[in-house]
């Protein structure tokens, strides 16, 4: 009897790998940046890489991109490893920088024409690409415009615009919204959604960390040079304790007999709400107004969130996530 072999289905194959990076250890001075950072970022995906200022994003992605060499460790990115191989690796990467690296007197063509000619490409090439990617970054009615003219927005799409034109297999993204409105950050994701849709891999470091949440299939947390947590924003929330329920009261003797009942809950700021650290469960909210409910306290409204990202920053490095406007832009 000939024994068939069931081959796995495509949900079932194990992605390939983009970056592979093993125990990367780094230290300038007696100052250690990097100390066994283990770092596995899937191809076609976007993964975010967070963690405090100092934890070593930065240093990770310049030794990523071969811009400096790790003391210790390896790391490859689509099977270079990027000591011995660097010429390899950059053929395939992109880096954004935290600010636009745009030259503001040229108009957006341009911009973009430099690049083909620093890449070398044949006239027709460089041609077809400017065209495509003034189309994909929503930049063609500007193209012949000065750079000058162009918004913080417009000027964000056209640095990722530049470094598109090689056609990269990987982009570092490094903190690729600061500044941006909201409209420019939505602009700004749903150009990355597309790019991944694409074949693209993206690495992602961030301060936002609802950008992680949304953006991101994969979240890598790193702290003091090291992994400390990785997985989907799911998984990483399971693990977190956190969420609240807040509770808000339209009259003062309402809110006052809530203080009481429910011990250490939190007064906000506008003295009419009270935050309670629950898990924003279903079950937790019915716990809650089971409470209420008995003794006779109207509540006007409530809202639940459950665990997030700032709690999982939090329960997994010991501190309050706080937004940096501090720049990384040296990755660039």
């Amino acid at each position: 009897m000939q024994n068939h072999i069931r081959q796995p289905t495509p949900r079932e194959r194990v992605p390939r790998l983009a970056i592979d990076a093993v125990g990367l250890s780094k230290a300038f001075g007696n100052q250690a940046a990097l100390t066994g950072l283990d770092l596995a970022v899937p191809e076609a995906s976007v993964t975010a890489l967070i963690g405090p200022n100092g934890s070593g994003k930065t240093t990770t992605v310049r030794i990523l991109a071969t811009l400096m060499a790790p003391d210790a460790g390896r790391a490859t990115v689509f099977g270079h490893d990027v000591v011995a191989e660097p010429e390899a690796v950059r053929a395939a990467i992109g880096v954004t920088g935290q600010f636009s690296a745009v030259d503001k007197i040229l108009t957006g063509r341009e911009n973009l024409a430099l690049m083909a000619r620093l890449h070398h490409m044949p006239r027709a090439v460089a041609k077809e690409r400017i065209a495509r990617n003034l189309e994909r970054f929503e930049l063609a009615e500007a193209a012949d415009r000065p750079v000058t003219t162009y918004s913080g927005g417009m000027r964000r799409r056209l640095d990722l615009a530049m470094t598109l034109m090689g056609e990269p297999r990987i982009v570092f993204l490094d903190e690729p919204t600061t500044g941006l409105d909201p409209r420019g950050r939505q602009v700004l994701w749903r150009i990355v959604r597309d790019l991944v849709a694409d074949g693209v891999t993206i690495l992602l470091t961030t301060q936002y960390l609802e950008e992680a949440d949304r953006l991101a299939d994969r979240v890598a947390l790193i702290d003091r040079g090291a992994l400390v947590a990785e997985g989907t924003p799911s998984e990483l929330k399971k693990r977190a304790p956190g969420g609240r329920i807040r509770l808000h009261f339209a009259e003062d003797d309402a809110l006052a007999a809530a203080v009481l009942e429910f011990n250490g809950a939190k007064l906000s700021e506008d003295g009419l709400s009270l935050e309670l650290a629950r898990d924003g469960s279903v079950a937790g909210i019915r716990q809650v107004l089971d409470r209420l409910e008995r003794l006779g306290i109207n509540v006007e409204s409530l809202s639940a969130q459950p665990p997030d990202l700032d709690d999982v920053f939090f329960s997994l490095t010991g501190s309050r996530h706080e937004p940096s406007t501090a720049s990384s832009s040296e990755v660039a």
